[in-house]
């Protein structure tokens, strides 16, 4: 399997993994409007390490939302670490 198709993949499970967060009436607004962005950014054409870059830094900038649910946030650091292992 050549390293095109396996990020493919894995941004096709990555983008999963945002659309049941934005999905999920728990998490707060900004932060969904963040992730719809990211989203948007990681499905663009391009060069995937700049697409990925700047997934992760929408996802970062609100990752720390206080008003953030515990399970939302545990999933926002997994599609983070997920983007991160893309990324080396």
């Amino acid at each position: 399997m050549t390293d095109e198709k396996k990020v493919a993949e894995m941004i096709v499970q990555i983008t999963a993994r945002m659309d049941m967060l934005l999905n999920d009436t728990s998490v707060p607004k900004n932060v969904r409007t963040a992730i719809n962005e990211a989203r948007t950014r990681l499905n663009d054409k391009g060069d995937y390490t700049v697409r990925v870059s700047a997934a992760i830094y929408n996802i970062d900038g609100v990752s720390n939302d206080i008003n953030l649910p515990p399970q939302a946030r545990t999933m926002l650091w997994n599609i983070l670490s997920m983007l991160e292992a893309i990324k080396e």
